[in-house]
């Protein structure tokens, strides 16, 4: 069922996260000229509405970076589509916020790196973002607008995950999430690789996490929101053995990228799975993604050999879209997400 699709207004941001899987910096001026203008964002929201989507998360990147916010917002909005945004609140300003009361839709999502601006700021590398992110989360809740927190959860800040818990119950009137994964970069970047993975907490801490219940910190975000943990590789026919995909990949939840390439899902950049919308219609490539997804199968061992005799399963977070991300191909074994489903079986015995 086509519910929602995420829309990567910019892969620019005025942060440098740590973790970071996607972004570009500010003044990339190539990356600006790339990036789908209103009017394009228009047709595109436009063909997803009759499509019978009804959801749109405007993110990024950083989306009020965007001269033309406003115009993509409203673009959007205009053709019957509930609309979040996902953003820092560090740019955050009180001519935003008129605007997001005058047009009011979904929940504002904002990402929380820390709760003191030591760690914030360790997270983010850039000096002043702690108070532009307190004085624009501060102006966000004067205006009453529902907002959602998302706790950015990794090493630099691990020893605040209480206190941004904290912050998440005071402040949300809504349910709130703590994320512990943290994707590789989609461009490839081992450079910028090598600080994501310093960051990313052991299996171990991810799994305590996710045991310890909404009662104390929050909900723990799932791998990911389009299958549940299981054997990638399930016994049976022989068909059903090579099939890679075994989620809703390219039917929910697509993604726009920010120049116009569409993908099954956000951590998905390989070059087989991306059609250029702008060469493309969306149900075209909508109608391309989903049925390539399930057809792809695995002709090599590596993945089968490894995953068949596991007795972990049922706990398993592997997908071929981390395994592409991790090993450059899409049907070998991940030893973190190996590591993190023993930790899960572990913990129940």
């Amino acid at each position: 069922m086509r519910e929602h699709f995420r829309l990567e207004a910019t892969a620019r941001c005025h942060l440098d996260c740590r973790h970071c899987a996607i972004r570009l910096p500010e003044g990339d001026k190539d990356s600006r000229k790339l990036e789908l203008s209103a009017a394009e964002i228009s047709r595109l929201a436009g063909e997803a509405a009759a499509l019978g989507f009804r959801r749109c998360l405007i993110t990024g990147g950083e989306p009020f970076l965007r001269k033309d916010f406003f115009d993509v917002y409203q673009a959007v909005l205009s053709k019957g589509l509930l609309v979040s945004v996902s953003t820092s609140a560090t740019l955050v300003t009180d001519e935003h916020v008129r605007f997001l009361k005058k047009f009011p839709s979904g929940p504002i999502v904002i990402s929380v790196f820390g709760a003191s601006r030591e760690t914030y700021e360790r997270v983010t590398r850039t000096p002043g973002s702690f108070d532009a992110f307190r004085k624009g989360l501060d102006r966000l809740l004067a205006s009453g607008l529902t907002l959602r927190i998302k706790v950015r959860a990794m090493r630099s800040n691990k020893h605040e995950i209480n206190a941004m818990a904290d912050l998440g119950w005071a402040l949300a009137k809504s349910p709130f999430e703590i994320d512990p994964f943290l994707d590789l970069r989609y461009d490839r970047d081992e450079a910028r690789n090598v600080t994501i993975r310093a960051e990313r907490l052991s299996p171990k801490e991810i799994v305590r996490l996710e045991r310890t219940g909404p009662e104390t910190l929050g909900p723990v975000a799932g791998a990911c929101p389009l299958r549940r943990p299981q054997k990638p590789l399930a016994v049976g026919t022989p068909a059903e053995s090579s099939q890679l995909f075994r989620c809703e990949a390219g039917l929910d939840g697509p993604v726009i990228g920010p120049f116009g390439a569409m993908r099954p899902c956000p951590p998905l950049h390989h070059p087989d799975f991306l059609v250029n919308l702008r060469k493309v219609g969306l149900a075209g490539a909508l109608d391309r993604l989903f049925p390539m997804a399930l057809a792809r199968e695995t002709k090599g061992r590596e993945l089968v050999d490894a995953c068949r005799p596991c007795p972990n399963g049922n706990f398993c977070s592997w997908c071929p879209a981390l395994a592409y991300l991790e090993t450059g191909r899409l049907d070998l074994p991940v030893e973190s997400l190996c590591q993190l489903a023993a930790a899960r079986a572990e913990g129940l015995s």
